[in-house]
């Protein structure tokens, strides 16, 4: 038993934290407020709006999709205070992963930062797939050209009800196929990948301009849908088959719109005053993506009735389907580069989570570790991220990843919550340039918001989310519980932490 309690759950103090940042080779550190910002907006307003609205609305929660948003949004908006003072506090990669390491201990940070993979490399898998249908959407409508259906599409699909099965599409000679893969999806990440190759700088600037096309999409979705507005089409307010629990499934369910904001947190070491930056970043790309979102909901469900909502492409179908051809074709480009945006920062944190777990000895160091000498990029981990993002984008079901990247999501708010608050109690005395307020309410609410959003989500997702924890256990024992730093160094870190249990 204390081989148990002492070996898997020794914590990584703040104080050997804040000192590595002066060792080794660091990130360059080139984000300031705006970019950290843009980076949250860029990641959060995605395939979650453009695609799952629609399908959320249409299945689940009709109008009321709406408050749908602000509930998931509330959820949110605990967990990102939580995020803010975090990130504050320890300004290095690594994101959900590293508080958990300094308050939970080694085996609670293993558990979270495997499970960011589903939040980050299975979201981004999400969005190329969602990417897919506003490319071929944009294709027809400009350039009256159709992309083989085979190539449009996974060869299964999923539904909550009857789970995996294969999916036909129609060919132009009328018969029926089974697709081939999604290669929209391969191509656009293909693109990301190569071009956060290159560097942060670089990456940033590109999201930046793409965050500004992204806003003004919405706006104009917004803008322009709100003159075709039919206050009737808002009756009823709820859908007609799931009542008020389509409002807490439409909010597990729509729950992958938010994903991008915590994003923010995987480049701490990358802001040029993380301390300031990194609260401005996060708590105001949450608080611009809840408006857009509510009032884009509000628009899409009273322009048209929600069971008349488009699943492939809602947002240019609502505006096509009331005669504003040009303005839903400009809409399309604009999506897509947002979607872009959105697949860039998704592919943009996850290497910076497998770069911490890997310095701290729980990945291999001489893959995931490996800086690019030139770029100063995670590259080895970018490469395998792209390639993964593309082949689950490829092959996978589009409902299927979007369920999956929730509960993950859900469960890792549900970590940076509970790890502010034991924070407070273990380490009083760090300095916290910024104190989330009302703790410990905030990180109960955030605890028990996010935790009951995802049993909305149902038993299939939750047995996924055991089965993948489980694979990852596997690799810990396996690999990373004999090759932690810290485990290296429990000497060292006992002197540095005598409140932590000595390491066995």
């Amino acid at each position: 038993m204390q081989w148990f309690s002492s070996a898997w759950f020794r914590r990584k103090p703040v104080s050997v934290l804040i000192d590595e940042l002066n060792d080794g080779d660091r990130l360059h550190r080139r984000l300031g407020p705006f970019s950290l910002m843009a980076l949250g907006v860029g990641a959060t307003i995605g395939s979650g709006l453009y695609v799952q609205t629609g399908r959320v609305a249409h299945e689940v929660a009709g109008p009321s999709l709406m408050l749908s948003f602000l509930i998931a949004a509330v959820g949110c908006g605990f967990a990102a205070l939580c995020y803010s003072e975090l990130a504050s506090m320890v300004p290095v990669a690594g994101s959900a992963y590293t508080y958990a390491y300094a308050t939970l201990g080694e085996l609670v940070a293993w558990i979270i930062g495997w499970d960011l993979i589903l939040e980050y490399a299975i979201g981004s898998c999400f969005v190329a797939n969602g990417w897919s249908s506003y490319f071929d959407s944009m294709l027809q409508h400009v350039f009256n050209f159709h992309l083989d259906p085979r190539l449009l599409d996974s060869p299964w699909k999923h539904e909550m009800a009857t789970g995996f099965s294969t999916r036909l599409v129609t060919l132009p000679s009328g018969l029926e196929a089974m697709p081939w893969f999604n290669l929209p999806a391969v191509l656009v990440t293909a693109v990301v990948t190569a071009v956060l190759v290159i560097g942060i700088r670089e990456s940033a600037g590109f999201n930046a301009a793409m965050v500004l096309l992204n806003i003004g999409v919405v706006l104009t979705v917004v803008g322009a849908g709100a003159a075709y507005v039919d206050p009737a089409n808002w009756k009823p307010f709820l859908h007609q088959d799931h009542g008020w629990r389509g409002v807490g499934l439409g909010a597990a369910r729509i729950f992958i719109a938010f994903i991008g904001f915590d994003s923010i947190s995987t480049h701490a070491e990358e802001a040029r005053n993380p301390q300031k930056d990194m609260p401005i970043g996060i708590i105001g790309a949450l608080v611009i993506c809840t408006v857009l979102y509510v009032a884009t909901a509000a628009v899409l469900t009273g322009m048209i009735p929600y069971l008349q909502i488009s699943d492939a492409a809602p947002l240019a179908a609502a505006l096509q389907a009331k005669g504003l051809t040009l303005a839903g074709t400009l809409v399309t480009f604009g999506i897509l580069a947002g979607m872009t945006s959105s697949l860039l920062v998704g592919n943009l944190s996850q290497p910076r989570v497998l770069l911490a777990m890997a310095r701290d000895g729980l990945l291999p160091i001489s893959f995931f570790g490996a800086i690019h000498p030139r770029f100063k990029t995670p590259w080895k981990s970018t490469l395998l991220v792209g390639f993964v993002v593309a082949l689950g984008g490829a092959l996978a079901p589009l409902d299927f990843l979007a369920e999956l990247v929730s509960i993950g999501t859900l469960f890792a708010f549900v970590i940076v919550s509970a790890s502010v608050w034991i924070l407070r109690i273990t380490d009083p005395d760090v300095p916290r340039p910024f104190r989330a307020p009302f703790v410990p309410f905030v990180s109960t609410m955030g605890v028990l918001v996010n935790g009951g959003l995802m049993f909305w989500l149902g038993r299939d997702n939750w047995i996924r989310l055991i089965a993948w924890l489980l694979v990852g256990m596997l690799i810990y024992l396996g690999y990373s519980r004999r090759h932690s730093v810290l485990g290296r160094s429990s000497s060292e870190v006992a002197a540095a932490d005598p409140v932590s249990p000595p390491a066995g």
